[in-house]
């Protein structure tokens, strides 16, 4: 029996760029970086003020490269800063427009995909979804507890990329992502180390200004008394200790770049100060993994590395130098957001997965709670 072929349209938007997709079934016959002029994206007020103008670019470009869009079975589009939720595929309905609209958990271009794709599929009668947005939160709720009752620990991590491949390694495994304890760590300009206990992310670090590893642009965890009085010093003010923490935070501040290639040429020419900072960044990485074994008690079915940091051999090899007793190390370098945002999509409409509704009821986080 030949298997019945979807073709899905998968929108990921970026700060100054818009990525497409168009596949049939798990077979990419399109994929497109747009890029956006910086002088036409700063002109609009708000970020969610671009929605009609990214809409209409992404149609142009499809009807220019001759992708009859009436083709189409459903469209699909990065989640964005939303309510909590599990993790899995979600019909983009009135609720989530809402809160992408006014930017419930933030404003992100990621909030954007939602809208896009609820627009193009409600011209064409077929359905939008989204899937596994950054606010997966399946958190257990000892592992939300910091130290300090007015501050809970949070989930923003590399939702759709750490359960792409998870998924990918337990069909190598020839089990269900459901029946596997994992540990995945995401490597690239942010970095998270997430536990999936039978397919759910019991724990992981906040990836945005949270704790965890250092990263390129990141610092991480950091000593908070001395982040304390870097604060009440009177040199700095909020917004450049913010700086400190994301964006100029992890190599950028140590090295001044944020390219681990960069980096490794720096200590192929000899620079001990970049190998000293790498090694570091590995060094961190390895250990919050170990931990992350902790709460599974050393059950740990494998080890997963991936991200833009993934492609470094020299520095996976360290990584894994650290961990590899553990369990075995596997290594999924970059990340594939469009593979895996039709990897969702396709789950529902082959029936392998339910849909869920947004938002889903089952998760409550007090820090959210009181947004």
């Amino acid at each position: 029996m030949q298997e019945k072929e979807y073709r899905i349209l998968v929108i990921n938007p970026g700060s100054t760029s818009t990525k497409i997709g168009v596949f049939d079934n798990e077979r990419s016959i399109f994929e497109k970086t747009i890029r956006h002029d910086a002088d036409i994206i700063n002109a609009f007020n708000s970020i969610i003020d671009q929605y009609e103008f990214r809409k209409q670019t992404i149609l142009e470009t499809l009807d220019e490269e001759g992708i009859n869009i009436s083709k189409l079975s459903a469209v699909c589009g990065r989640g964005g800063l939303l309510r909590p939720i599990e993790g899995g595929t979600y019909h983009v309905n009135e609720q989530m427009l809402h809160d992408l609209r006014i930017g419930f958990a933030g404003q992100h271009a990621s909030n954007l995909g939602g809208i896009i794709a609820f627009e193009i599929a409600g011209g064409l009668n077929i359905p939008s979804f989204i899937v596994d947005p950054v606010v997966v939160d399946e958190m257990e709720t000892i592992a939300k507890v910091s130290g300090v009752p007015s501050i809970e620990r949070k989930s923003i991590f590399h939702a759709l990329n750490q359960k792409s491949v998870a998924r990918k390694v337990a069909q190598q495994y020839g089990k269900k992502y459901s029946e596997m304890n994992l540990i995945v760590a995401h490597m690239g300009g942010g970095i998270t180390v997430g536990v999936h206990k039978l397919g759910k992310v019991i724990d992981v670090n906040n990836g945005l200004h949270g704790d965890g590893p250092f990263s390129p642009e990141r610092a991480g965890t950091v000593p908070a008394g001395d982040l304390v009085n870097l604060c009440y010093s009177g040199d700095y003010y909020r917004e450049e200790v913010m700086k400190m923490l994301v964006g100029n935070g992890g190599l950028v501040g140590y090295l001044g770049t944020n390219d681990g290639q960069k980096v490794e040429r720096m200590i192929a020419e000899g620079n001990q100060k970049a190998k000293l900072i790498f090694d570091a960044m590995a060094y961190q990485i390895g250990k919050e993994i170990g931990a992350a074994s902790s709460v599974l008690k050393g059950r740990v079915d494998a080890i997963i590395l991936t991200g833009g940091l993934a492609y470094g051999k020299k520095f996976v090899k360290e990584i894994s130098s650290y961990i590899d007793w553990i369990a075995d190390v596997n290594v999924f370098p970059g990340e594939n957001e469009l593979q895996a945002l039709t990897e969702g999509a396709l789950r529902v409409l082959r029936g392998e997965e339910e849909v869920k509704e947004y938002p889903n009821k089952k998760v409550n986080s007090k820090i959210y709670n009181q947004i």
